[in-house]
């Protein structure tokens, strides 16, 4: 299986992280950062701004990358790595009638750094760097299911 490339999104407003559920099923308790699988031919901020829009319902605008992170699961073949962007967001609440195209994201929420540390989330340094100064780099962490 050849390397994935995906961008995610660190949105912070009013103190709080914007996080998505990581996967489709409901059970699966572990959360994430807006984004996705970049396509061909289009820049990795014009990725983001369409993953971000199709899974929150939100206009981004994308800034400066902050941080690199690789996923893997080598019993399966599998290997991303995630470039993760600060970006802005202008509103205030997230659009109630949004539904996410895909089917994957079907939960959306603000966390502050203290709630974010109560629920499973990927990748670990991800609060480190949301509420820090300096660009990070997660190497190889293991992808959990």
């Amino acid at each position: 299986m050849p390397l994935r490339l995906a961008v995610r999104a660190i949105i912070l407003s009013q103190d709080r992280l914007l996080m998505v559920n990581a996967w489709s099923d409901p059970a699966n308790p572990l959360w994430c950062a807006p984004g996705g699988g970049v396509e061909p031919h289009a820049s990795l901020p014009d990725n983001l701004a369409r993953e971000v829009r199709e899974e929150c319902g939100i206009d981004v605008t994308v800034g400066a990358p902050c941080l690199v992170n690789e996923y893997h699961a080598p019993e399966r073949g599998f290997h991303q790595v995630e470039v993760f962007f600060r970006c802005h967001w202008a509103g205030n609440a997230l659009p109630e009638d949004w539904r996410d195209p895909e089917g994957v994201v079907s939960r959306r929420r603000f966390f502050s750094r203290e709630e974010l540390a109560q629920v499973p989330h990927k990748p670990s340094s991800l609060s480190e760097v949301a509420w820090g100064e300096g660009p990070g780099y997660d190497p190889l962490e293991p992808l959990m299911l």
